[in-house]
């Protein structure tokens, strides 16, 4: 990795917000990012090495920090959202059922005998597309209020449960990384809120603030980076320590400027370098070698969003079941510790993030739908 490189990382993310640009699209910023990762990667020029050790180190961090903003966009607490708790978890529950049945089938059809690991990437939502979409658009309103905790259950659950069946004969090894991660953050929240509790962080705050010290966002990576090594070290994907985080941190509130400092260190640099890396290793030409593996990843993308549909039984929207069915942080860490555990099949890690980016052109449709078709609901800013 160079300055060179990185002025052309940096470059090339301007395709994000150019695509984003135009109102009437709805697109959210991280597609352009991705497909210029693409046209950049093993797909297209090769230009960026996704092998790279320090590309691949500045993306788990972004990746991480992605995780954490996303976490701390949870509005767990809103008290509107406590009612729409046990809905958001019922229809976590349905998708969790079709998810199922669907990844039996998708096992089946294609051979490969993966139906937990494709029934947790069909289950699965990604709060932090989901939630900047959400953001973007304007969305409101009780349907969209019900979404939230459906799509933050259905997260959460999957980035557990993802350990555990990619690698079934190490669950037991995993499932203990994952209840160390949580137990540190469980730590770190309680510290958090006796801070809080004892004025502690309105001290730092006023400090921080006149001096310019920004000892809060050095406080706050201190500890993800410390969860993040932990979930390294405990073979845990980086993305359970950052969305935990930030849950903690939404629970006990987020200060408004540690807010806008982290959304310019992760918005301005860190989490376009990370979607570019994740385009950069797409590597679409293997399924030249692997055709089938192009319809593994159709069917996976396809199955997700028709898992997600089946809310509509209960009066979700469609155009909300679409958006739900965005997938990011679950198909790409399984991708990751899948290729590097040596579980996957030829072509299995491509045909995951083909269904990743399906999902991604779904939830830009459901989107766009929603803030068309629901007027009540959606609202352009």
């Amino acid at each position: 990795m160079t300055f060179a490189q990185l002025s052309v990382i940096g470059l090339a993310a301007l395709l994000g917000p150019l695509l984003a640009y135009p109102r009437g699209w709805h697109l959210p910023i991280m597609l352009g990012e991705l497909l210029a990762g693409i046209a950049l990667g093993h797909t297209g020029i090769g230009y960026l090495d996704a092998g790279d050790p320090t590309f691949t180190f500045l993306a788990d961090v972004g990746f991480a920090l992605v995780m954490f903003v996303a976490g701390s966009h949870v509005p767990v607490r809103d008290p509107a959202l406590r009612p729409a708790l046990v809905g958001g978890l019922v229809r976590a529950v349905l998708v969790g059922i079709a998810a199922v049945l669907l990844g039996w089938a998708i096992s089946v059809v294609f051979g490969v005998p993966h139906l937990a690991l494709y029934a947790v990437l069909l289950a699965s939502s990604s709060a932090a597309l989901v939630l900047p979409i959400v953001d973007e658009l304007g969305l409101s309103g009780p349907p969209v209020l019900g979404l939230l905790p459906q799509v933050a259950v259905a997260d959460a659950a999957c980035i557990v449960a993802l350990p555990l069946v990619v690698d079934p004969a190490h669950a037991l090894r995993a499932a203990g990384g994952a209840l160390a991660v949580l137990g540190a953050t469980a730590v770190a929240y309680l510290v958090l809120r006796a801070g809080d509790r004892h004025g502690v962080r309105r001290e730092v705050h006023r400090i921080s603030e006149q001096r310019l010290f920004a000892a809060e966002l050095r406080i706050q990576l201190v500890v993800l980076f410390a969860l993040a090594a932990l979930a390294t070290v405990t073979h845990v994907s980086v993305m359970l320590a950052g969305f935990a985080l930030g849950v903690a941190v939404a629970m006990v509130g987020e200060p408004r400027r540690l807010a806008k400092q982290l959304f310019a260190l992760t918005e301005g640099f860190l989490s376009p370098l990370f979607f570019l890396w994740l385009g950069a290793e797409l590597d679409l030409r293997s399924f030249g070698s692997h055709p089938a593996m192009i319809g593994l990843g159709i069917a996976l993308g396809v199955g997700a969003a028709v898992a997600h549909l089946v809310p509509r039984l209960l009066g979700q929207p469609v155009a909300l079941g679409l958006l739900a069915s965005a997938q990011l942080g679950v198909p790409v860490a399984a991708a990751t510790i899948g290729a590097q555990l040596g579980v996957l099949r030829p072509g299995e890690a491509s045909a995951l993030m083909l269904g990743a980016v399906v999902t991604i052109g779904t939830a830009v449709a459901g989107g766009a739908l929603a803030a068309r078709s629901l007027p009540a609901v959606g609202a352009d800013r």
